[in-house]
């Protein structure tokens, strides 16, 4: 739990340098839906920690003029830790300096099924379902594609998150686990980033004419 506490204390120092940065969306994979089946006690504590950063950080993080947004599933949550989540995505929503997402009992496929699930119940035809429409229904509906996916600790696999969103994303892997990640650490990937030729599976010369 100290480390998971530690790096609930680095988001707000990575959340400040991203204001700096002017990074408009950011995306922290806070709990998937996968880690219910970790140690009870470690769950609960995650739980906790979930709470209390928004007992604690919510009145600045509104006051930086950052909006709140929540992507996955609500409803394993307690009553009142659900309604505290849907306060600070309602406080916050018409906040422009950062859309901050957090996904929380999120999971790339479960989103997918449930994307299904809701085409199916709204009766939409299979030869009406097309890219757009299936990313409106996604739960980062409205929000752009991750330009950049930062995988910190030098893990090398995807863990199930944004699937359908990180299709044409770049990637940048660090061997810093995310605790230590700081304002340099970001910088340094933000460079990286700038580097990189996105093609989304064209030629140079006809991404230039796009």
């Amino acid at each position: 739990m100290a480390g998971h506490r530690a790096g609930t204390e680095n988001l707000r120092r990575v959340i400040r340098a991203c204001v700096d940065f002017k990074v408009q969306f950011l995306t922290i994979y806070a709990f998937s839906t996968e880690n219910w089946g970790r140690p009870r006690d470690e769950v609960e504590g995650l739980l906790m920690i979930l709470e209390d950063v928004i007992d604690r950080e919510l009145d600045e993080l509104h006051a930086e003029g950052v909006c709140l947004r929540h992507i996955g599933r609500l409803d394993r949550l307690n009553p009142r830790l659900r309604e505290k989540v849907l306060h600070a995505v309602e406080r916050t929503k018409n906040n422009k300096k950062l859309v901050l997402c957090i996904a929380w009992n999120y999971g790339g496929r479960d989103e997918i099924i449930c994307a299904i699930q809701n085409l199916i119940a709204d009766g939409i035809k299979p030869e009406e379902i097309d890219e757009n429409l299936v990313s409106s229904y996604m739960f980062t509906t409205g929000i752009p594609d991750p330009d950049l996916i930062i995988r910190t600790s030098g893990e090398m696999r995807i863990s199930n998150f944004l699937i359908w969103q990180s299709a044409y994303s770049e990637w940048y892997i660090t061997p810093t686990f995310w605790p230590d990640f700081n304002r340099e650490e970001l910088h340094k990937a933000l460079e990286a980033y700038s580097q990189r030729d996105r093609r989304f599976g064209k030629l140079p010369d006809a991404c230039e004419k796009d």
